[in-house]
This record gives structure tokens, C-alpha cells and sequence, in this order.
């Protein structure tokens, strides 16, 4: 309902500029394009105005996240009983085309603000003490579900590498061109994981092989899968949806 009303009301602008405002409705939690005009002085005739006044806001949202992020706060957890099974596939691509990583030759690589930039292989990693979560992946297209997740805590990745805690972001890049950052109060939060094992089996490929970063207290889109490298940085990294438009803390 609310789609159409945009578009009708948008009649005669360029299909870029629906688009874009469409992305860009993480305002669909309370404002109207009316809204956002009276809020702004001004009328929104042109692309540019548009993302101007959508991406300050959408950073004064993530200014606002941040604040109210508690990082003693846990997430849910579950009993096994609860497990969604079968857990599903997401990403931007078909299950057809998930990236497949030789863990073999696999080195994961530090770089930033991280003191020991040694890069580390799957049985290094896998060496290190592991824990276990059932938590729910919460998607930003609506559904959840529960799944189990085993690994390192990354605050405690983070303390062994020497890592920068003091710094604003750690970014990823990942096999399948995806990359993400996040903030560092979330990568300290006691539940973020560097997972090596989906329902205490060796991560598949489609959850992420060979690494994937679990948040429970993201949304889903914050956890990238086959991470390949990580840095440490105080310069904002963005991430692949982020750069076109989705709201960057985005808590569950």
C-alpha cells in the first residue's frame, strides 16, 4: 500500500529518484516524503536533494542507534528444540552460485590499526578456545530464524592480534565481493562470534565456509559470510548495502 502511494505521488519523477527513495525508507518507521519536505524547508524536486537530506538523516539514525546500544545487553538464546530447520538461504545471489573458498590455501588477512598482522590459516583458527550460540538471524526483509553458531568471541580474536579497541570501525571483505563494517562496541559485545561451525558441523558453503562474523544484535545483513580479510580502521568503510542506501548500524 505504502508503495503505491509513493509512486503515485511521484508521478512524472525519473524512475533513479523512486528508486532511490524506495532503498532509502528506513523512514517507513514514521515519516512521509510530506514529512520529510516540511522537515526540510524545502521541495524535494531533485535526486540530489533527496539523498542529501535521506543520507543525513539516516546518519543522524545511526548516531542515534549507537547511543542507545547497550553492550551488556545479550540477545536471546535458545534451546536446540527451537532450531529452524531447514535453516534458510540468503544472500545476493542464488544458492546456484554460492562461492566456494579452498580451505587449504585459506589465510585469513589482518590489516589497520592491529598490532600482529600475521595472517592466519583455518588450523590456527580453528586452535583457538571456541563457544557456541543459539541465537535468531533476523533479516531485513522480514522473516527470522534460529540457528547454532560455533566459535571464537571476536573480542577475544581482537585482544590476540593486538587490535586498536580504542578505534571507530572494523571492516570485512569477503570471497563473493560482499564487504561490511561494523562498529566497535558491537565487535566487542560478549555474543560476536567468528563462527567456524553450523549446527556443530564445518560451516557449508551457502551459511559462509570458511568464516562467517554472527551478531545477534545486527540484522542479518550485518554478518558477512566468507570473510577473507579484516581491518581495523577510524575511517568510515561503508558496506554493500550501505552504499545504496540501508541504514549503517542497523540493530535487531
Amino acid at each position: 500500500m505504502r508503495k503505491r502511494t509513493m509512486e503515485t505521488s511521484l508521478a512524472g519523477h525519473s524512475p533513479g529518484l523512486i528508486r532511490s527513495i524506495e532503498r532509502r525508507l528506513f523512514l517507513k518507521q514514521g515519516l512521509s516524503l510530506g514529512a520529510l519536505a516540511l522537515l526540510s524547508g524545502c521541495e524535494l524536486t531533485d535526486d540530489e536533494g533527496v539523498q542529501s537530506l535521506l543520507m543525513g538523516m539516516s546518519r543522524w539514525n545511526d548516531r542515534a542507534q549507537s547511543w542507545l546500544f547497550n553492550p551488556n545487553k545479550l540477545a536471546p538464546e535458545f534451546s536446540e528444540s527451537a532450531i529452524t530447520k531447514p535453516f534458510p538461504f540468503n544472500a545476493f545471489y542464488g544458492e546456484e552460485e554460492v562461492t566456494l573458498v579452498d580451505g587449504k590455501d585459506y589465510k585469513l588477512e589482518l590489516e589497520g590499526l592491529i598490532r600482529e598482522k600475521k595472517p592466519w590459516t583455518l588450523p590456527e583458527l580453528y586452535d583457538l578456545p571456541q563457544t557456541s550460540q543459539i541465537t535468531r538471524h533476523i533479516c531485513v526483509e522480514g522473516w527470522s530464524a534460529i540457528g547454532k553458531w560455533s566459535g571464537v568471541r571476536f573480542s577475544d580474536f581482537l585482544a590476540r592480534v593486538g587490535a586498536d579497541t580504542s578505534a571507530k570501525y572494523i571492516g570485512f571483505t569477503c570471497a563473493d565481493d560482499y564487504y561490511a563494517s561494523i562498529d566497535m562496541a558491537t565487535a566487542l559485545h560478549p555474543q560476536t562470534l567468528l563462527t567456524f561451525r553450523f549446527a556443530d558441523q564445518v560451516l557449508p558453503p551457502k551459511y559462509g565456509f570458511p568464516m562467517k562474523l554472527r551478531i545477534p544484535t545486527k540484522l542479518g545483513f550485518k554478518n558477512p559470510k566468507h570473510i577473507m580479510s579484516m581491518f581495523v580502521s577510524n575511517e568510515y568503510p561503508g558496506g554493500y548495502w550501505e552504499d545504496q542506501g540501508y541504514n549503517w548500524f542497523s540493530g535487531s
